[in-house]
């Protein structure tokens, strides 16, 4: 979950959100089914069962009406015959998977080599689409899928007919966008978009994407790149699409791009800048940034792809790299158990005590509980740091509306700013993935916080049914934008993202209806003659278009949507 545009920050500046290749990261490891299963896609996984719906509860209204959410079976679809393992046959599965996993790795890596394809599938319970792809019983949800996948279609068209190799489309003015983030890298629409078109089975497109990457995808640019927007589109794009297909052209793409992101790292604390130069290989951090500060959810959301690089190249500098990050960001004292934004390459301390669960630091927190689940809970460290940082953000930043919505406001020394950005939506999302992992007593509190959360961010969606950039909480407002600049959405995921984690982990109908709530939305508001456009006003009555069809659309929004 990732920053990508914080008003009053210049173009250069642009970054952010995650996201998130981590689905496809976390089967990766052979703990879950790709993308965790669907609302209106992917079939449910046996893996994600055993982590999220060990207990079979029924919804429960406590006393004064507190919705407690509760996680409820599954429903049984004609494709889905495969029962939940319990007891010995739950262990017996574990132990295939480790043994699997501990045999691959002796095969993959003989002679110091990187790992390989071949070693990834021996680590798989099942196919990574799932039977027939998911296709599910229910009607309706095949003809919501089947929409889903015709938007994507559309947007992947349109940016094939009027953009092709550029970074993204402009949909109204139908030409290409290059943009300043990537340092002269060309595609990122195609690279960003290879996972989702596989998995939808849009297979001549992702053919041609194929073909795109191995012919035109010239990774010897010479400009100034963004470390974390390259790192989450095109790392992430890469690695999801070798996992998926084993096609050897995106393992070499990624490694070669790999080692060009390294000596951002060349710092006397070993925190990366955040602007790199892919060529000559000189990093500096955002102009904009604080005291030449890096950022936290930049440097921060790099550990999963990171260790993938480490995998499949054979080389730990990858590994070691983040890890080193790690270890500062645990030892360092933190204001209050809180991480801020900014942090100095150079001296190791925080700049500035800003704090926040959207932009500048949201895929930091996100990118600690997916690296324990994607370790198979072996990684310990991230998962302390995960809890610690909850627990202190509970303490002082998530708050109740007078109108009863809970909300992350944002720290700044001590003082609350009562604002929640579209950013921080995704942390619904994600203290429900976690809930189960903590201790005992906290699980159904944090399974309820989550709700809570995603409850309010549904809220802040308008009577259009589309998001602003950040809403309110004061003056009387209540999940409101009452500043003109928060009022744009610009087809971000966040929300969405939430509804699909919560409707996996609860089987909560509302969640799947809040989703096609949000496609209706989007058709009707964003769709135009070429393609799909964010918009400037959530609350206008003539909608007006910003003329951009960013690749996060196609690999995140839409991704997330159809795997509802």
């Amino acid at each position: 979950m990732v920053f990508r545009k914080l008003p009053g920050v210049s173009a250069p500046g642009m970054g952010l959100r995650l996201s998130q290749k981590f689905v496809f990261l976390l089967f990766l490891s052979g703990l879950v089914t790709l993308c965790f299963g669907a609302l209106f896609f992917l079939p449910d996984s046996v893996r994600l069962k055993r982590i999220f719906l060990s207990k079979n509860e029924s919804p429960a209204v406590e006393a004064g009406g507190k919705l407690r959410v509760s996680r409820r079976p599954s429903v049984t679809h004609d494709a889905r015959t495969l029962e939940r393992s319990v007891g010995t046959q739950e262990r017996t599965q574990v132990d295939a998977v480790d043994g699997a996993r501990d045999a691959a790795t002796r095969d993959g890596k003989e002679g110091g080599k990187g790992a390989t394809y071949e070693m990834f599938k021996k680590c798989l319970l099942k196919p990574a689409l799932g039977v027939d792809r998911g296709k599910p019983a229910d009607p309706q949800t095949v003809q919501r899928r089947d929409k889903v996948r015709e938007m994507m279609k559309f947007a992947w068209d349109n940016y094939k007919q009027y953009a092709w190799g550029k970074n993204e489309l402009r949909p109204l003015t139908r030409n290409g966008h290059i943009g300043t983030m990537f340092g002269g890298l060309r595609g990122a629409s195609i690279v960003d978009s290879l996972d989702t078109l596989y998995i939808m089975g849009l297979t001549e497109d992702y053919q041609e994407a194929k073909e795109w990457v191995h012919n035109n995808l010239d990774l010897n640019s010479n400009g100034e790149a963004s470390l974390f927007e390259v790192n989450i589109r095109y790392v992430g794009g890469l690695l999801s699409a070798y996992y998926l297909t084993g096609e050897e052209v995106f393992k070499q793409k990624v490694l070669e791009l790999g080692e060009k992101l390294l000596p951002a790292f060349s710092t006397p604390t070993g925190i990366p800048r955040g602007v790199i130069n892919l060529g000559s290989g000189t990093s500096w951090s955002w102009g904009w940034a604080s005291a030449g500060s890096s950022i936290l959810a930049e440097f921060g959301t790099l550990h999963l792809e990171f260790v993938h690089l480490s995998e499949l190249s054979g080389n730990p500098i990858y590994t070691e790299k983040v890890a080193n990050i790690r270890k500062l960001l645990d030892k360092i004292e933190k204001p209050h158990g809180l991480y801020p934004n900014f942090l100095s390459p150079v001296s190791g301390n925080w700049v500035q005590h800003h704090v926040s669960l959207g932009g500048l630091g949201d895929s930091f927190y996100e990118y600690l509980i997916k690296s324990y689940l994607m370790s198979d809970k072996t990684d310990e460290q991230a998962k302390r740091m995960y809890y610690s940082a909850l627990e202190a953000i509970e303490a002082n930043m998530v708050q109740k509306s007078p109108g009863g919505l809970t909300y992350v406001a944002e720290w700044r020394g001590g003082v609350l700013d009562h604002k929640m950005g579209h950013l921080a939506c995704f942390s619904g999302g994600m203290v429900g993935i976690g809930a189960d992992h903590g201790t005992l007593e906290k699980r159904q509190h944090y399974l309820d916080l989550a709700a809570e959360i995603t409850h309010t961010c549904h809220e802040s969606y308008s009577p259009t049914k589309l998001g602003p950039e950040a809403f309110r909480f004061d003056g009387g407002a209540e999940a409101t934008a009452t500043r003109l600049s928060d009022r744009y959405y610009i087809l971000r995921p966040e929300v969405i993202e939430s509804y699909m984690y919560m409707w996996r982990l609860t089987h909560d109908p509302k969640y799947r209806q809040w989703g096609w709530e949000a496609v209706e939305a989007l058709e009707k508001h964003c769709r135009v003659d070429s393609g799909y456009s964010g918009i400037r006003d959530v609350y206008a009555s003539t909608v007006s278009h910003d003329n951009m069809q960013q690749s996060f659309f196609l690999s995140e929004t839409l991704k997330r949507t159809m795997a509802k």
